[in-house]
């Protein structure tokens, strides 16, 4: 069931009413029934995955905690990563790792006919598969005691708001709050409704708004002209995050509407100074993951610095995996990793040329400077995302650069800017007209005004200062460019493939 479906509008007020309706030692069974049927609506036998990796874990977590040897409890802690990471492998990776064997043997001239498996990639599996993980290794660390009520150990693992696309939650944190009684609080349901809205403004009217035009770019990018790359891949930008975090603030606002609180996912990433801020920003639960159940085991910066760099390389390689089946996520995460290595590598050096140059007294401007820099190379990063294969990777780049070679004849007169940057191509290649560009950077426009508040003073504070006419005015107007500007047709988010 998708959150921008009528089914959903329908779907989810009446599992709120009879919330409030049940009493609340009951109440759990109606969030696991709820969640099932939420996650059955995409495909009805993919839920045996998510009760299978339920069981499995609740009787390894289980048997980890009363083991009385050390050999015990990485055994059963063993089958559970065996057993998840297996799922996950054979659904998502088995015909990647298929055809790189193939690709391999084919270049020393051997015919390698391996299976394949013709299977839908089930919804939200690596998203549901880390966070039941992430309940073994605490419970093997000693961080957390195993759940003994398996009806509520497996709304944690399915719970509907965060089930296909998170936050990856901990059970430190969301399970304990399935055993406390969920009153019905205006304030915070309206608050929680609040945050769904805009979350529906992001993906409805951004995510979705230049979707077209970014698919119809890299569909075909040899038929594109380089101006027309730069715009799609800055415009992917936004989809992505639009769409990914307008996810991750629905799955937030639903929970808060039931009384639960979700980790923020999302802290205005391309507002980010370098390339670890950004991901101190951008899919917060997924990089945190990382850091404590990959990172640090492999030792974090606590080992020698080329051991360090190695360990961060490894983790964002495991990072573009994790994103997909395909060399270009990989090379996205490497691309991330080899980013934030330069970037250790290079700091005395940039700081001894900030002193230099004297760039240091101009806070603001470097400042800048710096959000800049960092999303152009994110963006870098989205192209390999973002693209079908690595040749048409090549071809966005060879086309970009042809583009930046124009650059100079722009500055010396040479070309107009009408032959640099033309409307007319933007709107044949990218089915984009001059009123699709001002709907589209005025709706961007106002989200980074958004974020901008948010920064400074809260927008939750801001808009309580306000009279109540002053309020409901800019409800009715975010309901009305949803409304007027949105796209309706039931398009999945796009984290759903991961």
């Amino acid at each position: 069931m998708l959150f921008n479906s009528l089914q959903f509008l329908v779907f989810f007020p009446v599992v709120v009413f009879l919330y409030f309706l049940f009493p609340h030692k009951y109440r759990w069974t109606l969030l696991l029934g709820a969640s099932y049927y939420f996650y059955m609506c995409w495909k009805p036998e993919y839920v045996i995955l998510i009760i299978a990796s339920t069981l499995i874990d609740y009787f390894a977590g289980q048997q980890i905690y009363n083991a009385r040897s050390k050999v015990k409890k990485k055994l059963f802690l063993t089958i559970s990563l065996i057993s998840n990471l297996g799922i996950l492998a054979a659904f998502k990776y088995f015909n990647f790792f298929s055809d790189s064997v193939r690709v391999i043997f084919e270049q020393f001239s051997v015919d390698m006919s391996l299976p394949v498996l013709n299977v839908l990639l089930p919804v939200g599996i690596s998203f549901y598969t880390f966070q039941t993980l992430s309940y073994t290794l605490d419970i093997y660390r000693g961080q957390i005691k195993p759940q003994k009520h398996l009806g509520i150990f497996a709304v944690y693992v399915s719970f509907f708001p965060q089930l296909v696309a998170g936050p990856i939650e901990r059970a430190k944190n969301l399970l304990p709050q399935f055993f406390e009684k969920h009153n019905f609080d205006y304030y915070r349901i309206s608050n929680g409704l609040k945050l769904m809205l805009w979350g529906f403004y992001k993906k409805l009217v951004i995510a979705d708004g230049v979707a077209l035009a970014v698919n119809k770019a890299f569909a075909n990018p040899a038929e594109q002209t380089g101006a027309t790359l730069v715009l799609a891949t800055v415009l992917f930008a936004f989809q992505i995050f639009c769409d990914f975090s307008g996810y991750s603030d629905i799955a937030i606002g639903a929970a808060q509407v039931l009384g639960f609180k979700l980790m923020t996912n999302f802290k205005r990433p391309y507002h980010a100074h370098s390339i670890s801020n950004f991901w101190k920003r951008w899919h917060i639960s997924l990089s945190t993951w990382f850091r404590d159940y990959l990172y640090i085991p492999l030792g974090g910066s606590r080992v020698k610095i080329p051991r360090w760099y190695l360990n961060l390389f490894i983790v964002f390689l495991v990072s573009g995996l994790w994103h997909g089946a395909n060399w270009t996520f990989v090379i996205w995460g490497g691309l991330h990793g080899f980013y934030l290595i330069m970037s250790l590598v290079t700091k005395k050096w940039r700081e001894k040329l900030l002193v230099f140059t004297r760039f240091d007294k101009l806070k603001r401007i470097h400042y800048l400077f710096q959000v800049v820099f960092t999303f152009i190379l994110v963006n870098i990063g989205w192209i390999f995302f973002r693209a079908n294969s690595l040749s048409d990777v090549k071809i966005i780049f060879g086309k970009m650069y042809e583009f930046i070679l124009l650059w100079p004849d722009l500055i010396t007169q040479k070309l107009s800017i009408r032959e640099v940057i033309s409307f007319h191509s933007i709107q044949e290649k990218l089915a984009l007209t001059k009123i699709d560009l001002a709907i589209v950077f005025g709706a961007i426009l106002f989200m980074e005004l958004v974020h901008l508040l948010q920064a400074q003073v809260g927008v939750r504070k801001f808009m309580s200062s306000k009279p109540l006419i002053v309020r409901w005015a800019v409800y009715l107007i975010l309901i009305w460019a949803i409304l007027l500007f949105g796209v309706f047709g039931h398009k999945e988010f796009i984290y759903f493939q991961f």
